[in-house]
């Protein structure tokens, strides 16, 4: 096992091992482009060899971009972000930059400690989910002039730029499917919306829907559950076992649709024939569970995405203004929804 080095390897080590100069080194880091192939092994080579790591902080302090981004994300327990980070990710390393994923929560006022935490880090933008925030977050935003994006939610009157679904649309989209289906005894399960406005807007449009005709949830069928498919089964168990219960389960995510559909089979039901159940989100793994789950389909993978290229090019070009751009949701008909 080699001895841990005593002091820090700088760059003009680096230069020594790779024998050429320190300003060929930080050109290779910079500008790799202007360096021709051989060098830039040469350096890496010397680079892997010594160990030498990058001082991202110093380089800030200098007036020199960190090259990362903050991603701030309400939990990173459960795959629901999975899709989309992995997008935004992908899209943001293509142009150069690495991202630095902190979770709050769902707690606003944690989600403010973490942005400051990040901007401590001299990230040169930042990245948050949704556009349910603090009005310190957004103004800490403002006051340090960095490139923001929402990712997941969309709002023509967004703050700051924003990508996303509008989440209004797939509550409604979910509510109108079932209804169409002939359903008028519908419940209802939806995470808590306090600081999730993906799934305050979900629920506002699935209600809004079925308002319109003249369909009301009662109370003793609505409930809540959190990103647990453990929690979701137990809420959804407590609705079904008593009579009367619904014809269809509207939920809020596919997640909760899953557990819905475990508590479901749990009760000797069959879904659709006895219970139909939509989702929401079309999640990796949706299609594949048996039955197939009706959804509606959020684009995680071009929501991702584009955001990752979005925030790129602002902070290229910091005086352009914000985008925003809706992504289209689509109801996907699979086997867990029925007419009756």
């Amino acid at each position: 096992m080699s001895r841990k080095q005593t002091t820090k390897v700088d760059i003009v080590a680096v230069a020594m091992a790779a024998k050429v100069s320190p300003s060929t080194v930080s050109r290779s880091f910079n500008h790799p482009d202007l360096v021709n192939l051989a060098t830039r092994k040469k350096i890496d080579r010397a680079v892997r060899k010594l160990g030498y790591i990058r001082n991202r902080a110093a380089q800030a302090m200098h007036g020199k971009r960190s090259a990362t981004i903050g991603l701030i994300v309400p939990t990173i327990d459960h795959a629901i972000f999975a899709e989309v980070i992995q997008a935004f990710s992908s899209a943001v390393e293509a142009e150069g930059f690495t991202i630095l994923i902190a979770s709050h929560g769902y707690d606003l006022e944690a989600e403010y400690a973490v942005l400051r935490k990040l901007l401590e880090h001299r990230v040169d933008g930042v990245a948050l989910i949704g556009l349910d925030h603090n009005s310190e977050t957004f103004q800490l935003l403002e006051q340090q002039g960095v490139p923001a994006i929402a990712i997941w939610n969309y709002s023509e009157n967004a703050p700051i730029a924003c990508i996303g679904a509008n989440n209004l649309k797939a509550g409604a989209m979910a509510a109108e499917h079932l209804l169409e289906l002939g359903h008028r005894e519908i419940g209802a399960i939806f995470p808590p919306t306090q600081g999730n406005d993906r799934a305050g807007d979900r629920l506002k449009g699935a209600l809004h829907a079925l308002d319109k005709k003249g369909v009301s949830v009662p109370g003793r069928w609505q409930s809540e559950a959190p990103y647990s498919l453990q929690q979701a089964k137990a809420a959804a168990f407590d609705m079904l076992e008593c009579s009367p219960r619904p014809s269809a389960l509207l939920c809020g995510n596919d997640v909760i649709a899953q557990g819905a559909i475990y508590a479901a089979l749990k009760l000797g039901l069959t879904v659709p024939v006895d219970l139909s159940v939509i989702g929401i989100g079309d999640f990796k793994g949706s299609e594949e569970m048996e039955p197939a789950l009706t959804t509606i389909r959020i684009p995680a993978q071009s929501i991702g995405q584009l955001a990752g290229q979005e925030i790129t090019r602002a902070i290229a070009d910091q005086m352009s203004p914000p985008t925003r751009v809706e992504c289209d949701v689509k109801l996907v008909h699979r086997a867990t929804t029925r007419k009756v």
